[in-house]
This record gives structure tokens, C-alpha cells and sequence, in this order.
């Protein structure tokens, strides 16, 4: 006779599955700066991402194996570090000028949500799931990323701290460097009167895991897309969802791989993205639900999660002059 093992249901909480498409193709995430510029910036950057859109379409398509590939598009509007406009009158130019580029964006979402969606404090949840990658010869004299904020993909430059001593200097140093070191240290938050501030890259790394459907909390899903049913878009940008699905026969919101269409000067927000998807320790029924879907599907999945973010970066057109300028 074997004993019986009894577990309370919430000590081990079951992850929830969610459908994924094979690509989520974001069409753009700009800031308020662009929106201010009128709706012809958004017209120049929605007709340079339709150069690219095919390309990635075809990428993915290729990947499929000849099957027609799932992919879902999204843009992401930041209210997080600037309010500008309203929902009622930003969302509806959007909209038209990627109609006007033979666009369809399925998705919209507010990059406010990436810090608390629906109640969870997402940006704080996946802060402690950081695990940092310990340099060689590390002594533990650095304190952890949970006290300083700052995330680094190496050994820092050592500096002494006794009053009057003379220390050589020593470059910084890469933990996985091949021949030479790229280092990067990355600012996760900033605080201000007993208020935390969250870096773009860290909010754009959250991003990243809604979008590879990798966000649990308790096992449930987050930042999960709500029906828009075409009603009028408040003026009040708290009381649009985090996540609003435009297109009702979009395919699903979260995919096996994404690819990022964007102006290049956010190059250094996405490296810094990398490096934080790099040392997080994502969730384990998430990895595995995808890992197992894809591989009934034929869709390679790369085991690193940074890997299966890819990027297109375009030039963006400089300005012309006016009169009396040089």
C-alpha cells in the first residue's frame, strides 16, 4: 500500500496556456516626440515599415516550412514616460496612416502596461526573477541588481574605496566575450522621492515577454489583449486597456518569435533589452508549454529567449533645412 501525498492546490498553481501565432510583428514604438511632430512623421515611418513588412512576413513564412504562418502586428504607444493627446484623438491618426500604408495593426498597446497591468505590478515581478551572471573571480563585494538597479553583462572596472589609495586600472570585462569585451551596464529604474521611475529597456524587455507569451502570474496569463468593439477611444489614456485587440480576426497576440520594426536610434534600448532577457530566469511552465506546441508544429524555437527577438532598424530621413539654416 503506497501513502497518499496530499498538496494544497495554490502551493503548486497549474500554467495556464496561451495561443501563439509564429510571429508578432510590431510595426512601431515611438515616442510622444513623434506623435508631437504631426501625422506626418507617422506617415514616413509607416511607409518605411512597409518596405520591411514583406521581408519579415517571408521569414517567417520560410520558417514555417510552406505552411502560411500565424502573425499578429501591434504598436506600442508610450504614456508611461510623457502623456500627450488622448486615446480619442492619437489612436484613430495611427490607425489611418498604417491604412494608408496598406498596414492593419491588430494590436495596440500602452507601454504604462508593461509597469502594472490589470492590477499586477508586472515590471516589479520580473525584476525578481533577474538572475545576475556572475563574472570570473567575483567575490560577491557587488551589491545585487534587486538593491543597486543597474544590471551589467561582465566584471566592472574595480575602484578602490580607502581614502589615498592608489589602485591600477582595469577594464571592465565581458563574461562571455569572444577575443574581445563589449561591455554594457544597464540603469533598470531610477527613484525620486520614494518613487520608482522604470528604464525604457527594462519596460521594453517586459514587452518582449508579453509578446513571447512567456508573463505568468500564479500560473494565468497577463497583459492578455482585450476586444476593442469599435467604440469611441476615451480621453483619458487610464481608461484604455493595457492591451486592446483592433483586429477581430487577427491571429493571436503572442508568438513563438517577434520582430521589432523601429527607427535605429533606439539601437541601444534593444541591446540593453537583450542583456536583461539574457539574465532572466523566465518562467518554467511558460518555456515549456512553447517549447512543446513548437516542436508539435515544426516551428524551431531558439532555447535562449533573447534569441527569438529579432529587429529591423531603419534610417530615418533627415529633417530638410529651412530657410536661413545651414
Amino acid at each position: 500500500m503506497t501513502d497518499a501525498v496530499f498538496r494544497e492546490t495554490t502551493a503548486e498553481p497549474r500554467t495556464q496556456f496561451v495561443p501563439l501565432s509564429h510571429l508578432s510583428l510590431e510595426l512601431g514604438h515611438l515616442y510622444m516626440e513623434d506623435f508631437e511632430a504631426g501625422p506626418e512623421r507617422l506617415r514616413e515611418h509607416f511607409a518605411e515599415v512597409r518596405i520591411w513588412v514583406d521581408a519579415a512576413r517571408a521569414a517567417a513564412a520560410r520558417r514555417a516550412g510552406g505552411k502560411r504562418p500565424r502573425i499578429s502586428t501591434c504598436f506600442l504607444v508610450d504614456d508611461y514616460f510623457t502623456r500627450f493627446s488622448t486615446p480619442a484623438e492619437l489612436v484613430p491618426v495611427i490607425l489611418e496612416e498604417a491604412r494608408r500604408a496598406g498596414l492593419v495593426v491588430d494590436y495596440l498597446a500602452r507601454e504604462s502596461g508593461c509597469a502594472v497591468a490589470d492590477k499586477v505590478e508586472l515590471a516589479e515581478a520580473v525584476m525578481h526573477r533577474l538572475v545576475e551572471s556572475p563574472p570570473p573571480g567575483s567575490h560577491g563585494s557587488r551589491p545585487p541588481v534587486s538593491q543597486t538597479g543597474w544590471l551589467a553583462n561582465g566584471q566592472r572596472s574595480p575602484t578602490s574605496r580607502r581614502a589615498m589609495e592608489v589602485t591600477v586600472w582595469q577594464p571592465p570585462q565581458e563574461t562571455a566575450a569572444r577575443n574581445h569585451s563589449v561591455f554594457m551596464d544597464v540603469e533598470l529604474w531610477s527613484e525620486k522621492d520614494g518613487q520608482r521611475l522604470w528604464s525604457c529597456p527594462f519596460l521594453a524587455a517586459v514587452w518582449q515577454l508579453a509578446r513571447l507569451g512567456l508573463l505568468r502570474h500564479l500560473g494565468e496569463p497577463v497583459f492578455t489583449p482585450r476586444p476593442w468593439n469599435g467604440a469611441d477611444f476615451p480621453y483619458d489614456w487610464d481608461r484604455l486597456p493595457p492591451l486592446i485587440q483592433l483586429n477581430a480576426d487577427a491571429a493571436p497576440f503572442s508568438a513563438y518569435r517577434t520582430c521589432t520594426l523601429m527607427p535605429n536610434r533606439f539601437l541601444a534600448v534593444e541591446d540593453a533589452v537583450r542583456l536583461i532577457l539574457d539574465q532572466t530566469d523566465v518562467d518554467a511552465g511558460a518555456l515549456r508549454q512553447v517549447a512543446e506546441r513548437s516542436a508539435r508544429e515544426g516551428a524551431e524555437v531558439p532555447a535562449a529567449v533573447a534569441q527569438r527577438a529579432t529587429y529591423v532598424f531603419y534610417e530615418e530621413p533627415v529633417p530638410a533645412l529651412s530657410a536661413g539654416e545651414t
